[in-house]
């Protein structure tokens, strides 16, 4: 099965635009604290709300995602 890491990177860049959301909320969802974008929990790679695996299935949002994150902080890579 095919997998692929996501990461925010860094996170600390993000400006809340929400993008990735409402283009894959499968995969990213926005914290609480401090209204930045995160991987929902589901995904997480140990914890890490920055970092998660996902399925091949979502790979295709979360590159659109990543593609029309405005600060191109998004990376997508098959593991």
């Amino acid at each position: 099965m095919v997998q692929y890491r996501v990461k925010i990177e860094p996170r600390e860049n993000c400006i809340s635009d929400m993008v990735c959301v409402s283009i894959c909320p499968d995969v990213f969802e926005m914290n609480p604290d401090d209204n930045k974008s995160q991987i929902v929990e589901k995904y997480r790679e140990g914890g890490n709300i920055a970092v998660g695996i996902i399925p091949e299935d979502l790979a295709t949002c979360a590159q659109d995602a990543a593609n029309a994150c405005p600060v191109q902080i998004i990376i997508l890579e098959k593991i």
